[in-house]
Order: C-alpha cells, then sequence, then structure tokens
C-alpha cells in the first residue's frame, strides 16, 4: 500500500515535469514521447537485469487486446501533459482519481479481466465521496483563473 501511495504522489509531479518539457521543447505529444522513450530505457534495463527468458513465440499467443496498455498509457500520459498547465495538478489529478474509481468500479462489479467483484452500498457510498473531494478540490463552478 506504501509503493502504490509513493507512485500516486509521483503522479502529479510526472504531469508537470512534462508540461514543463513540453514548454521548453516541441509541445505536449514531444514531451510525452520522450517521457515514453526515458521510461522505455528504463523498463528494458530492467527487465535485462532481471535475466528473463524470452520466447518470441509466446507473442504471438497474446490476444490483440492485451496490448492497448500501452495505448491508455499514452493516452493518459499526453493528456496529463496537455491539461496540467489548464488544471493544475490537484485538479487534474482529482478528476484522474474520481475516473479511475468510477471505471474500476464498473470494471469489478461486471468482473472484466479479473473475478467479479460485485458493487455494493458501501463502495458507493465511497465512490460518492471521492467524486464529491474532486468537485471540492475542483471548483468547477470558479473561472479557471482562480
Amino acid at each position: 500500500m506504501a509503493l502504490a501511495l509513493f507512485i500516486g504522489m509521483l503522479l502529479p509531479l510526472q504531469a508537470l515535469i512534462n508540461a514543463s518539457l513540453g514548454k521548453q521543447t516541441f509541445g505536449p505529444v514531444f514531451a510525452s514521447l520522450a517521457s515514453f522513450m526515458v521510461g522505455t530505457g528504463v523498463l528494458l534495463a530492467w527487465w535485462l537485469l532481471t535475466r528473463p527468458v524470452f520466447v518470441p513465440a509466446a507473442l504471438a499467443k497474446v490476444p490483440w487486446w492485451a496490448w492497448m496498455g500501452g495505448v491508455i498509457g499514452a493516452l493518459f500520459v499526453a493528456s496529463a501533459t496537455l491539461l496540467v498547465p489548464r488544471l493544475g495538478a490537484a485538479s487534474l489529478i482529482c478528476l484522474v482519481v474520481a475516473g479511475q474509481l468510477v471505471g474500476s468500479v464498473v470494471l469489478d462489479h461486471y468482473g472484466v479481466l479479473h473475478a467479479r467483484q460485485p458493487v455494493d452500498a458501501l463502495r458507493i457510498v465511497g465512490l460518492l465521496l471521492v467524486v464529491a473531494g474532486a468537485v471540492l478540490v475542483v471548483k468547477p463552478w470558479q473561472a479557471s483563473g482562480g
């Protein structure tokens, strides 16, 4: 749980760093690409250091949708890079977390790609509290200038 909390704390910093890189270079899409290139290098080194067994034939057995995590990751990083200067780090992350929770509850309820975990009243209350918290942080009733 501590690692998940720590990673969650790093996500707004990642968005701010990428937005800064985008302003200093060629925009948010380039900054996102650079972020993925650096991340790919880190992950490649990590993977190689663990001495994996690589069987290329195993890749042919992977269903097409199993590769969509990279598409979703790219969409998230590019969108966060684009939105953090407009929304601010706190608003961006609150909206992302609220969206993650809504999506997670739906995916759990229907058992998409894992064991089904039906929604119950306590989860709905928790979901509503997170959404209410996001609304209080984002303050959509105020002008974007603050």
